[in-house]
């Protein structure tokens, strides 16, 4: 809400202080709004999975190689 009404001050009346209400609804955004996100969306999964380590590679490899005939042979 402090992001909108620092457009509505920018924009109507005084734009320093809606550049406040701007900045301190984006800081909010960053840094209460955005954890909670990730950490409710990333309950349950693995951080391994995600990450890009040799094994993963060689698992993409390997599914490259695998989808390659197929979308050939469907076009």
């Amino acid at each position: 809400m402090s992001i909108v009404y620092g457009l509505y001050l920018t924009e109507w009346i005084v734009s320093s202080k809606g550049h406040f209400y701007i900045g301190i609804g984006m800081i909010g955004l960053f840094f209460i709004v955005m954890p909670l996100f990730l950490i409710k969306y990333s309950k349950g999964k693995k951080l391994e999975d995600y990450m890009l380590n040799e094994e993963n590679i060689k698992k993409m490899n390997a599914f490259q190689k695998d989808a390659s005939p197929r979308s050939k042979n469907k076009q």
